[in-house]
């Protein structure tokens, strides 16, 4: 594994393969059913574990930080903000996992119920497959295997190959923690090796996954009896009405749509504008953005870092390139500086040019002008994704118009839609994804309803 800035090694891990995977499967089924006989990991236990590995990674938090910006090339601000969100992700599992209750059903509310009691209980669905993403190697991990565990179900696990050591890290605190060793297997391979097999393999009842659209459908096509659970990407607009204020809108976009080099599902990449503020805008995240601090993550000014790999890179350089040979305007940044794309903004780009119809992962940001509402929220939804979406307007009738017509997962207003708490429903529609993440509602995905009918004594 290799620092992505100045590829320097930081260690070493397995690259399995399909027999790995299949005694990682059958050893997590045995935990489950010795689990189900005996309650080895019961529900308080589960609850226990979780609050007490989110107070051992607030001990950590520093050394958790580092090894994230070592191996993703996250700058250290940010990844000290992951660190941070991680510890919220494991309190609100362990409340889930305290309050994990089914419901009752009122028998005699029929006749032929009469003279019984009726409930359901809240059971694990069965193992869990989680395939998670290089960009959040901690907080994502946290999103699958913590609710996981709140659930009551064991996890093969298989982090991105480029960041596989915080996912390790992570599970070594969880069994720190409290959780027995193997609840969670983990899977390393060099992309491809582990993960075919991992989702056709009969054991995991569920395969939840965090990462590009092609891959994502294909698990779905390929898990047909299973719950598979996808969380894709993104080419989030953001619409700016003409009563916005400009600066405040350049300062959240120069965080949302360039932060970690805007490799997030909900970095901004489309900022679309009223025509009448749209040199005033133009100009004002000129400013901003040439103002970004760029080079190595693990000091403390920097903004942008690289992106995850050269090849990343040059397949943003050439989105960039298409656009400016198509009539494009490059306003700042536009090319790669020892090994870093700059960040960059382009000025009305064609309506066909990769940078606004795919997902970009990367820094830059396109402004697109328009000249009424209908347009706007015409140009945000013509779009193959729907994760997020923001507008900033001071016309509360504009706000309550966009959170109906715009067609995405969630809607911020004056804000960008990079806005992401951890107890949130998050997710798509359309090719952004198929399922809410959020303890809360990742618990019950791992969960199914056992009905029970008792006659009165």
């Amino acid at each position: 594994m290799r620092n992505p800035f100045d590829g320097s090694v930081l260690g070493r891990v397995p690259r399995h393969g399909p027999e790995d995977v299949d005694r990682a499967c059958t050893a997590a089924q045995q935990m489950l059913e010795a689990n189900l006989r005996g309650d080895i990991f019961p529900q308080h236990a589960r609850a226990s574990t979780l609050d007490r590995a989110a107070v051992l990674l607030d001990a950590q938090s520093d050394a958790f930080a580092r090894l994230i910006s070592g191996e993703a090339g996250k700058p250290i601000t940010a990844a000290r903000g992951e660190v941070a969100r991680c510890i919220d992700t494991l309190r609100f599992s362990a409340a889930e996992a305290r309050s994990l209750v089914g419901e009752m059903v009122p028998m005699e509310a029929s006749e032929p119920g009469a003279g019984r009691l009726g409930f359901a209980l809240r059971v694990p669905l069965g193992v869990v497959a989680a395939i998670t993403p290089f960009n959040f190697p901690l907080n994502l991990v946290a999103h699958k295997v913590a609710p996981a565990v709140a659930a009551g179900c064991p996890v093969v696990l298989k982090p991105a190959p480029q960041t596989p050591l915080t996912s390790l890290r992570f599970v070594a605190l969880l069994e720190e923690a409290g959780m027995p060793a193997g609840w969670v297997q983990t899977l390393t391979d060099g992309g491809r090796e582990a993960g075919e097999p991992l989702v056709t393999h009969p054991v995991p009842r569920m395969v939840t996954f965090t990462g590009s659209v092609g891959v994502g459908w294909a698990i779905a096509a390929a898990a047909p009896r299973k719950r598979v659970a996808l969380e894709l990407g993104s080419n989030a607009p953001v619409i700016v009405t003409a009563d916005a204020d400009v600066g405040l809108v350049a300062g959240k976009v120069r965080a949302g749509g360039f932060a970690y080099a805007g490799q997030s599902c909900i970095s901004v990449q489309r900022v679309l504008v009223d025509r009448t503020i749209h040199a005033d805008l133009r100009d004002a995240l000129t400013r901003e953005v040439g103002q970004i601090v760029v080079g190595d993550p693990a000091l403390e000014a920097t903004e942008v870092g690289p992106m995850i790999s050269d090849r990343e890179t040059q397949r943003l350089q050439g989105w960039i390139d298409d656009a400016a040979a198509a009539g494009a305007t490059v306003l700042v940044g536009g090319k790669v500086d020892d090994g870093i794309m700059l960040p960059t903004v382009i000025d009305d780009p064609p309506a066909d040019a990769d940078l606004c119809r795919r997902e970009a992962f990367g820094p830059v940001v396109v402004i697109i002008p328009f000249d009424t509402l209908d347009e706007a929220f015409a140009i945000a939804n013509d779009t193959d994704f729907g994760l997020h979406a923001s507008v900033f307007t001071d016309d509360l009738g504009v706000a309550m118009r966009a959170v109906r017509e715009l067609d995405f997962g969630g809607v911020v207003v004056n804000d960008v839609p990079t806005v992401r708490v951890d107890q949130q429903p998050y997710g798509g529609v359309r090719d952004a994804g198929n399922t809410r993440e959020g303890p809360a509602h990742t618990v019950r995905e791992m969960t199914e309803l056992r009905f029970v009918s008792l006659p009165f004594a």
